[in-house]
């Protein structure tokens, strides 16, 4: 049964996803791993989910609280999608935004722009505690594509090269509070409070008397 916690430990040190987060669930309490000096998890998995509940149950063991945890990165169908799960150290471990980008780019050098198609995925996992055998967990999709030089300053990682259709712009174009209504990150982050804020209402309903048939 879950009950409403004093706090949730944000299993990322991502500074610009800790940001997106933390405005994202503004109505919770919401307190980044690094508050606790929580050790990185190696993300060892090949699967967004794998890697979102390892990455959530460290937090949660280390902080002895219920944690949120995402795993997200880009899928380009010209690369048989990858950097996929590999996304945040595409070019290597501690590689930069600017390497990661600079390798997806030269990695897509005449590939014309008809097959640059591409998606961001974000999975999200919710547990009560590290045991937890019955974690919450969303997923988000947002299809655009991949541009053949970067443009615009906001968001992070490969936000740059990423073409929304809709918006005729980057995601680094975007405001904030626009890329948050449209991004992968923003439709897992709504599924999955929206489902959390659900069972703890549905914890705590007053005991209804058995019907009678």
């Amino acid at each position: 049964m879950l009950s409403v916690p004093q706090r949730i430990v944000l299993a990322s040190g991502n500074p610009g996803k800790i940001k997106e987060i933390q405005a994202l669930l503004a109505q919770y309490p919401i307190v980044p791993q690094s508050a606790f000096n929580v050790p990185e998890c190696d993300e060892t998995a090949c699967t967004f989910v794998e890697n979102a509940l390892l990455k959530a149950r460290n937090a949660a063991l280390h902080c002895r609280l219920p944690a949120i945890a995402d795993d997200s990165g880009l899928i380009v169908d010209a690369l048989n999608g990858a950097p996929g799960v590999h996304s945040a150290r595409y070019a290597g471990t501690g590689a930069s935004d600017r390497d990661n980008l600079d390798k997806l780019l030269n990695a897509l050098v005449g590939v014309p722009e008809a097959q640059r198609t591409a998606r961001f995925v974000c999975v999200m996992a919710f547990i009560g505690h590290a045991g937890d055998p019955c974690p919450i967990i969303t997923q988000g999709v947002w299809e655009g594509r991949i541009l053949a030089h970067a443009a615009g300053n906001n968001g992070f990682g490969y936000d740059p090269v990423f073409w929304v259709p809709e918006q005729h712009c980057t995601s680094a174009e975007l405001p904030a509070a626009v890329k948050n209504l449209l991004s992968h990150r923003g439709q897992a982050l709504r599924q999955i409070t929206a489902l959390i804020k659900a069972g703890w209402e549905a914890a705590h309903l007053p005991d209804q008397p058995d019907r009678q048939v």
